[in-house]
């Protein structure tokens, strides 16, 4: 166990998934029905993993945290999902695509799993529509596209500014009919707290039910982790509040290696921070960026004034704002990835050209595309030299139509109308890119244990395009993890059912109430939250949009002083026989305190900036990132040894062979 073999297939890089295919081992119908699969996290990858499996004829037992696996934060996801299907006629590909989310990763994504993306996109369109999601159409009745960041053509499918939702309500639709045909075991309101090895194999989970506080022991001949992202180490992000770590981190301490801990996104649009006792941050999805022109103003006076309330956004010249994103990358203009836009955001507000009290935030203003489409919708409803107001009024109606519930959700958290207004936004954590190590066929370094979704480090490299992450958890749960998974479970057509009365699941249930006991144990003189602010203030200052040596050793050493602090001074109250909501949050952030370590330490060993890496050392003279391909051309995974600070560190070199490794250019 630990050797980095990431089984990729041979051969033309278009031919690799098939071939793979056809080679691969197989399960019969009648022997599906005495294999047992257990899947963890029932978002979009958990949730049509766990529908396909079933309906292949497994048995399979899924969890969740939430009351109900239509809960699971994909429900958040607000712009839409890639697929290159080329209805635009825009000259997109399956190359195209590959090509983009390479590039858009700044060269750090595994070359085979990225073109696997790309060629089944499409057959995601053609499920979802299958399930009635509802995408949005275009007047003929084709599905309509728009643009996202990082690209030059429109391949975005949508649904409003609602798409996760809607996904997720299809592959829900799916387990539901598993559920309704008992090949589906729903176990909501239950936690992951350990995973079970047996002879080296993943064979089951110990997991918590968050109700009654109940312990119980569930097997299986694989298990599949599909948990989301980390985000939520730095306390505030764009991820819901119960968003974690615990199953992924669970097995990376039994044995699956973590990569790149610390290729974590910012998104550039989100609704600015507001106060010392926020709890979470709000995206404003990146769809927004299509139509919204984001600018400061050109004077120092200007901000200064806009920031004591003393002149409005709207009393500003056009020729005194700086539309700073079309000023520096007029190729892609608003539309550069998410990376490209958030530094250029801070750069701004770093200058003191930021525009609310605090100096961090800067405009998203509509009024352009608002009197284009105006224009456009007079022309075609026959309204001849119409005045400004019925530009404006009709300009809205459009707006509204594409991204009503974004600006309703604006104004009800800001109260400012953003059809009057411009938009303040601010970068802020959103996506975490790394996660658990993965081959090929999604399975961890521990045999038996499979990763999707979020959770594992696969596809995006340092930084991911928007509308992929859909496309990604998509990808994984209908198209690629039911057929790999087949591979390893072949093996296990004679094995019969898991006993839970083994020495294994006595050791790890053992370890569970060992741990939650030494939770309950501390002195008493803080809250777990107090804990969870202070490491997110430490990640967000040194290990956050800009990162250096100095700065990272010291987060190193804080959080480890942190860490000590929490097991002696945490404050838990309750039982652990009991429904204990602060025991739930206690062994989450105990979690975040040893990965916000490895991101740091993964953070300080990568010497460049790529992606959302981003070493103040290492850039060019115009701030850009500093790609140093000879010597971190690599995944960085980790091998826990104990102490986050002495993990191992195994290299899996990144092979391009279809591609030539460019400056990362958007201009």
């Amino acid at each position: 166990m630990g050797i980095l073999d990431s089984k990729i297939p041979s051969g033309p890089l278009a031919d690799k998934w098939t071939k793979h295919k056809n080679d691969i081992n197989l399960v019969n119908p009648a022997n599906k029905r005495n294999i047992d699969i257990i899947v963890v996290g029932t978002g979009l990858a958990g949730g049509a993993a766990a529908a396909t499996l079933a309906e292949l004829g497994y048995n399979v037992k899924t969890f969740c945290y939430q009351d109900s696996p239509r809960r699971a934060h994909s429900i958040a996801a607000q712009g839409g999902i890639n697929a290159a299907k080329n209805y635009q006629g825009d000259g997109d590909s399956n190359y195209r695509l590959f090509y983009d989310t390479i590039k858009g990763g700044d060269y750090r994504s595994r070359e085979a799993n990225v073109y696997r993306l790309a060629e089944v996109s499409g057959n995601i369109i053609d499920q979802c529509v299958a399930q009635g999601v509802p995408f949005a159409r275009e007047y003929g009745g084709m599905l309509d596209n728009r643009s996202f960041g990082g690209v030059l053509v429109s391949r975005t499918f949508y649904a409003k500014g609602q798409t996760g939702q809607q996904l997720l309500l299809g592959a829900y639709a799916a387990m539901n009919r598993q559920i309704n045909r008992g090949k589906i075991q729903s176990f909501t309101r239950h936690e992951m707290m350990d995973l079970v090895l047996v002879d080296g194999k993943a064979r089951g989970i110990i997991a918590r039910d968050l109700v009654s506080g109940k312990i119980e022991r569930h097997s299986a001949h694989a298990v599949v982790l599909a948990t989301g992202g980390y985000g939520n180490v730095f306390f505030l992000s764009t991820n819901a509040m119960g968003s974690n770590v615990m199953a992924a981190w669970r097995a990376h301490r039994k044995g699956a290696f973590f990569a790149n801990p610390c290729f974590t996104q910012i998104h550039p649009t989100c609704i600015p921070v507001s106060g010392d006792h926020q709890s979470k941050l709000t995206l404003m999805s990146e769809s927004l960026r299509n139509d919204g022109r984001i600018w400061v103003p050109k004077k120092m006076e200007d901000a200064v004034a806009i920031r004591e309330g003393k002149l409005k956004p709207t009393q500003i010249a056009e020729e005194d704002r700086d539309y700073y994103l079309e000023r520096r990358y007029p190729a892609f203009g608003n539309l550069v990835p998410r990376d490209v836009a958030s530094r250029a955001a801070k750069e701004r507000c770093d200058a003191g050209y930021g525009v609310n009290k605090t100096g961090e935030a800067v405009y998203l203003d509509f009024a352009s595309a608002i009197k284009r489409y105006g224009k456009e919708k007079a022309m075609t409803s026959g309204i001849k030299d119409p005045d400004e107001a019925t530009i404006i009024k009709l300009g809205e109606e459009v707006i509204e139509a594409k991204y009503g519930n974004l600006f309703q959700m604006y104004e009800k958290i800001v109260d400012e109308n953003p059809y009057k207004t411009p938009m303040k936004i601010y970068p802020a954590v959103h996506y975490t890119m790394g996660g658990l190590w993965v081959d090929y066929n999604l399975q961890t370094t521990i045999p038996g244990c499979y990763c999707a979704g979020e959770a594992n480090f696969s596809d995006h490299g340092a930084n991911r395009l928007g509308a992929s992450a859909l496309m990604q958890g998509l990808a994984d749960g209908y198209f690629v993890l039911p057929y790999t998974i087949g591979d390893y479970l072949s093996k296990d057509i004679r094995t019969g059912k898991i006993p839970t009365d083994s020495p294994a699941f006595d050791e790890a249930e053992k370890q569970v109430r060992n741990r939650m006991e030494k939770l309950m144990s501390g002195s008493g003189i803080h809250s777990v939250d107090y804990y969870h602010k202070k490491l997110g203030k430490i990640m967000w200052n040194k290990c956050g949009m800009a990162r250096n040596a100095q700065g990272l050793e010291e987060a190193i050493k804080e959080i480890a002083e942190l860490r000590k602090d929490f097991w002696e001074n945490v404050k838990v109250t309750g039982t652990i026989e009991s429904k204990n909501q602060e025991l739930e949050k206690a062994g989450r952030v105990a979690d975040f305190l040893e990965l916000g370590e490895l991101f740091a330490k993964d953070a300080l060993q990568r010497n460049e900036s790529c992606g959302g890496h981003f070493r103040e050392e290492y850039q060019t003279e115009e701030g850009e990132a500093l790609r140093d391909d000879e010597n971190f051309k690599f995944v960085a995974a980790w091998e826990y040894v104990g102490e986050p600070k002495d993990a191992k560190l195994h290299k899996e070199d990144l092979v391009y062979e279809n591609i030539e490794l460019k400056t990362r250019s958007y201009k």
